[in-house]
């Protein structure tokens, strides 16, 4: 490592931001592009498990929050690719490496949503996961993205509530309304569980090391885990791990997930990866003519 880039490396390791136009080394700008494109892909695509429930949602005032909730996710991709663009990659590149299966996407969103149960726990568990890793990067090295993660946070939080509702509605209903949300915990406690990624150690973390991020994996999955197992619990559900437990330390421990799932999925051959890439592919082609069109006139 040379002097210069030892320099930032303490710079950015002290607490200290960088801005677009300032010096940064090569490998630091890949990092940064390859970790806010997933993100960005990931906003974009986990949209699609929910969308197809809008019209099948039971109540007018369900269609609107979720609809409201789509197009927040919706705008949340807009705001990370303008960072990736700033950071030298267009978005059209990122557009059209996500569809050919050249980036990846976040593992949740590889998976079929099969009832409104799924809609409820997506928004609740699978978005509290989420708020957890995101606030992380409120203390980004990159401050364009550390700005925009105040907004987003923001609108995650109205997000988990939203999805919370929808939990309580079902599990003060009937017992087949209660059997849905069960049967839907049973199937995302897997993904929920590998989320956060493989329990590598902090100081080993490429990422946690250049500071994009400021927390390690494992202690982003036992902050999920100590914030949302009680609530599970105090709901009347079960978790799905007959490990499970909270030790006298505050550790908890659990059944060790599937990686070799979460591989599969991450690398394009999630159960519904391959119909949610062709539906975002049939709709940026669609779309080309209205992007000319604009583009054309603002020039």
């Amino acid at each position: 490592m040379d002097a210069r880039t030892q320099e930032f490396v303490e710079y950015v390791q002290g607490g200290g931001q960088v801005e677009t136009g300032d010096w940064m080394p090569d490998e630091y700008r890949a990092k940064l592009i390859k970790f806010i494109e997933m993100h960005g892909n990931s906003e974009l695509m986990g949209v699609l498990p929910e969308r197809e429930w809008i019209l099948r949602a039971p109540t007018l005032q369900r269609k609107l929050a979720l609809t409201a909730k789509v197009q927040d996710e919706v705008g949340h991709s807009q705001l990370i690719y303008r960072v990736v663009e700033d950071l030298g990659k267009p978005r059209s590149q990122c557009l059209q490496d996500l569809v050919d299966g050249r980036s990846k996407f976040h593992n949740v969103f590889h998976y079929p949503t099969k009832t409104w149960g799924d809609v409820g726990v997506i928004a609740w568990l699978v978005d509290a996961a989420a708020i957890i890793s995101q606030k992380a990067l409120l203390k980004c090295s990159y401050a364009p993205y550390a700005r925009i993660m105040k907004k987003i946070c923001w609108e995650e939080s109205f997000h988990i509530l939203h999805g919370r509702d929808v939990i309580l509605t079902l599990m003060n209903g009937k017992d087949e309304q209660r059997a849905l949300v069960q049967e839907a915990v049973d199937r995302w406690w897997g993904p929920l569980m590998t989320f956060h990624g493989t329990a590598i150690p902090a100081d080993e973390d490429p990422m946690v090391f250049w500071r994009i991020k400021s927390q390690g994996n494992e202690e982003a999955r036992q902050q999920f885990l100590d914030g949302y197992v009680p609530q599970i619990w105090e709901l009347g559900l079960t978790v799905p791990d007959q490990e499970l437990r909270k030790n006298d330390d505050g550790v908890w421990e659990y059944s060790e997930p599937d990686w070799d799932e979460l591989k599969r999925v991450v690398t394009g051959h999630g159960p519904m990866t391959a119909e949610r890439l062709e539906f975002r592919r049939r709709f940026l082609e669609q779309e080309a003519w209205v992007r000319e069109v604009v583009l054309t006139e603002a020039a």
